[in-house]
């Protein structure tokens, strides 16, 4: 596909609210407006997505339902909220836009991924509206989802080597607009820390914890983290899941070892 029309096929919620404007002025500003497709974030959804219906809902009107996040809604969302993280400290250090590069190549493929960070750059451009885009999100996004994008933002604010904490804290206001538990973000957060209580976070408990429990949160934990949960993200986004997952056995495995059981 030419230009930027790539993502237009696998876009449904993301078409209206404050996501749909923001993506359709980068559009717009690279100069690729979806050609044939008309105002494509204006109302008109793809016409293989809207057979039978001649303007896509807004958003508001979805949330009692909260379609199924499809891996564009996932996508442009992503390039958002990585557009507000790596500024949260007052500059775009080079190696987070590289790691943000290099996650869209291991996800899409190098062709894709080009398409993407070349949104990316446009997006970063604008003030984008945090609290209004992530209730969008929060609104209409799977909860296995919205844990996928915090843990894709902390990888980009350790992508030059530390999380700092204008990061940190900006992370911490996503995750909170998102919907986002304490117990959640905290264990996510502990996967790019190094510390020695590093692996009872990750599993949501407490040093007190006993043998059983450890046990009993490790099964918890794997079942929410399992890469099935983002299956319907497609495969792309199904390796950042596996490394969750991940770190929940190596956490586990950990413990196991250092209580011998």
């Amino acid at each position: 596909m030419s230009g930027l029309k790539w993502i237009g096929a696998t876009l449904g919620w993301s078409f209206g609210g404050p996501i749909g404007a923001i993506i359709g002025l980068a559009i717009g500003s690279i100069g690729d407006a979806f050609a044939g497709k008309g105002d494509f974030f204006l109302g008109q959804g793809d016409q293989n997505q809207s057979q039978g219906r001649q303007r896509q809902p807004n958003y508001r009107t979805q949330q009692q339902r909260r379609a199924q996040t499809t891996s564009g809604d996932f996508e442009v969302s992503l390039l958002i909220l990585a557009t507000v993280v790596i500024k949260a400290d007052g500059k775009q250090d080079q190696r987070e836009l590289d790691y943000v590069r290099e996650q869209f190549v291991s996800m899409y493929g190098k062709d894709r991924a080009n398409k993407a960070f070349q949104l990316f750059k446009k997006v970063s451009q604008q003030s984008v509206p945090l609290r209004r885009v992530c209730v969008q999100i929060q609104q209409m996004m799977d909860h296995p989802s919205r844990l996928q994008l915090i843990h894709f933002l902390f990888g980009i604010a350790k992508a030059d080597g530390m999380v700092t904490e204008d990061e940190e804290r900006q992370v911490f206001t996503i995750a909170g607009y998102l919907g986002i538990n304490s117990r959640d973000y905290n264990s996510i957060k502990a996967m790019f820390y190094n510390s020695s209580d590093n692996a009872y976070k990750i599993l949501e408990i407490t040093k007190s914890a006993t043998n059983d429990e450890i046990k009993k949160a490790y099964r918890k934990m794997a079942k929410k983290y399992h890469p099935d949960k983002v299956e319907h993200l497609g495969e792309e986004h199904k390796k950042g899941a596996e490394d969750k997952f991940k770190q929940v056995q190596k956490a586990y495995e950990q413990l196991q070892k250092e209580r011998g059981f």
